[in-house]
């Protein structure tokens, strides 16, 4: 097994086993650029706050770790108030004038100026072993992650308030109030309303795929920040679904059931599936720098994959209207023989070949993941059955996983059945989908026409994901689900992916069950307005995928010319500056302040006859 040691931003293949490694989280660190430390003047002047013999000439020792890390710590060696030390006058009026000339960058180059230059050391037992380390305390924003110093109530990311509410009542709970009694039972009145008013209606059509022990999938030892994929996704969504009386209330759960290792090698190597099992027999391990596993990790993957197989074959056989995996870990990077991306086995993919299992045809795999689902297009790059569609920030292989570009197609006479869209830079939003949606995704699709869609729903587009930064909105994704619903007959199973913004990934997954349910997507979005890189990316799709699905030729000729049009409305026309003269300042106090005024443009002059 190979041992991995680099930051958690970094991506390679292997497997790592911490059950023996010790732990180095009590290193004093810093990070000057964020925290910007100053030492405290009596420090850097060579005082401690004394008169007299009192006065003492400290080093001042910084201890900095200029590494990945971030964990915040600062520490700096403090004297003891009762140490005494001689200094002769003239020695300490000659040190204090060569200190006040130099900068900070000159004292930490030149410490020996700050000790003294007496050769009799004996006064250097008066110096106590014992030095105190001070931390700046921070804590960790439970929505979005970021360190906050502990001085601050709310985040400075996501202006979430540090005690907040959102693992017990979802998104519903405020973002900038502390957790309050009255609050609470506000919103447990709103509850228990909510979920006698649904439990009363029809029986729902609306499957759930849930199971607790998918929560124990955690990482053991926290490096200097928490882990973006974490039990609290689960338990935010599941709180928001529960104070909106929708689960359980409106939608039906299945019993979970762990996946077979025949249903597991449709999709994965042998290799693969070992590695994972290997990981219940140890306490902490990792696949990739980035993506660990603990002894339930196995289960929770087995689990969520199992759940999503069942809901597929549910929804497919009409048992089911439609259906929604609440599971993690997520899937889509999940390759054939590797795990990888935080992802253990490709539930998208074990659940398109249960439908096939079932009797499904043609599936269609829509995910809208902000990272390419390269482990579900490695799967169905040769298959022609199964036509696999993904929007995600690409910027041209810059951003994770770096596969996705629009020119990857499928392969193996199975050409066109691998759609991407690469947006080419974050900020993107509703309208830029909602417009690909039109122009792309439905049109294909409907050529396509399959017995099942699947959405691999992750929500690390939202608004306010700490790794996406994108700018989709709740009302996005419900609108996008709702333009999914129509096109397979109604037989849509959403499967959880990403996101790693508990509010965000919390209301996103509500508005999108609410779809399902049979509800208004609240807003349409009938001729969205792009942005031109949106506009862009999208016209080159069109040109690479007119080949395929000759639906397209029609759409990208009309879009072409429409570009053409939209660049040339955006573009602002450039002024024609003359070359001014720039009088004095002087002037302005002047007599020829009028002319001064007049050459700045401030007075306009007009002659005669005008």
């Amino acid at each position: 097994m190979n041992i991995f040691t680099q930051p958690l931003n970094t991506r390679h293949n292997g497997f790592r086993n911490t059950s023996t490694e010790s732990s180095m989280d009590g290193e004093a660190e810093v990070n000057l650029q964020k925290q910007g430390n100053e030492l405290p003047s009596q420090i850097l002047n060579g005082r401690h706050g004394k008169s007299g013999s009192d006065r003492i000439s400290v080093r001042p020792s910084l201890d900095y770790n200029c590494g990945d890390d971030n964990t915040g710590i600062a520490s700096y060696r403090d004297v003891p108030s009762s140490v005494n030390i001689d200094i002769q006058p003239d020695t300490l009026r000659k040190k204090a004038r060569q200190q006040r000339e130099m900068t900070f960058q000159d004292m930490c180059n030149n410490l020996d100026i700050f000790e003294d230059d007496d050769e009799d050391d004996d006064d250097d037992s008066d110096w106590e072993p014992l030095q105190k380390l001070r931390e700046i305390m921070k804590w960790f924003c439970t929505n979005c992650t970021m360190a906050n110093l502990d001085v601050a109530v709310h985040c400075d990311s996501c202006g979430e308030h540090r005690e907040s509410g959102i693992l017990k009542h979802g998104f519903f709970a405020p973002s900038f109030l502390h957790k309050s009694t009255l609050l609470e039972a506000e919103l447990e009145t709103r509850t228990d309303k909510g979920m006698v008013s649904q439990v009363s209606t029809s029986n729902s059509s609306t499957a759930i795929g849930f199971d607790e022990r998918m929560l124990l999938h955690s990482e053991v030892e926290m490096k200097s920040h928490p882990h973006p994929e974490r039990p609290d996704r689960l338990r935010a969504i599941a709180a928001s679904l529960a104070t909106a009386g929708i689960f359980p209330g409106r939608c039906y759960p299945i019993p979970a059931r762990e996946i077979t290792k025949e249903e597991l090698e449709m999709v994965h190597s042998a290799e693969n599936i070992q590695a994972v099992e290997v990981s219940s027999n140890v306490i902490s391990c990792y696949f990739t720098p980035d993506t660990y596993a603990n002894k339930h990790s196995a289960q929770a993957a087995r689990l969520a994959a199992g759940l999503c197989a069942d809901l597929a074959s549910e929804v497919f056989s009409g048992r089911a209207k439609n259906g929604f995996a609440l599971v993690r870990p997520p899937g889509h990077h999940a390759g054939v023989k590797q795990a990888m991306g935080f992802c253990l086995h490709n539930n998208a993919a074990v659940s398109a070949l249960a439908a096939q299992a079932a009797g499904a045809k043609k599936v269609l795999i829509v995910d809208w993941d902000v990272h390419h689902g390269n482990g579900t297009q490695e799967i169905f790059e040769q298959n022609k059955s199964v036509l696999y569609i993904s929007l995600h920030r690409h910027e041209f292989g810059r951003f994770y996983p770096g596969t996705g570009a629009a020119d990857e197609v499928g392969t193996m006479g199975a050409e066109g059945y691998c759609v991407n869209v690469p947006w080419s830079q974050s900020g993107v939003g509703d309208n830029d989908y909602i417009f690909a949606f039109k122009q792309v995704v439905l049109p294909i699709a409907s050529a396509f026409a399959p017995d099942l869609t699947i959405i691999s729903a992750g929500f690390d587009a939202a608004r306010g994901d700490p790794l996406g930064m994108c700018d989709v909105t709740p009302a996005g994704y419900a609108q996008m689900t709702y333009l999914l619903n129509i096109v397979s007959g109604g037989k849509l199973l959403v499967i959880l992916e990403g996101g790693y913004n508990l509010r965000s990934i919390s209301s996103s997954a509500t508005a999108v069950i609410k779809v399902l349910l049979g509800e208004s997507p609240g807003c349409d979005l009938d001729d969205p307005l792009p942005s031109r890189a949106g506009m862009k990316t999208v016209l080159d799709v069109l040109a690479i995928q007119k080949n395929f699905w000759p639906v397209l030729e029609s759409s990208f000729s009309q879009l072409q010319s429409q570009y053409e049009i939209y660049t040339t409305q955006r573009r602002k026309p450039r002024k024609k500056r003359g070359r001014g003269v720039v009088p004095p300042l002087c002037w302005r106090w002047s007599r020829k302040r009028l002319l001064y005024h007049v050459l700045k443009g401030q007075l306009r002059v007009r002659g005669k006859g005008f």
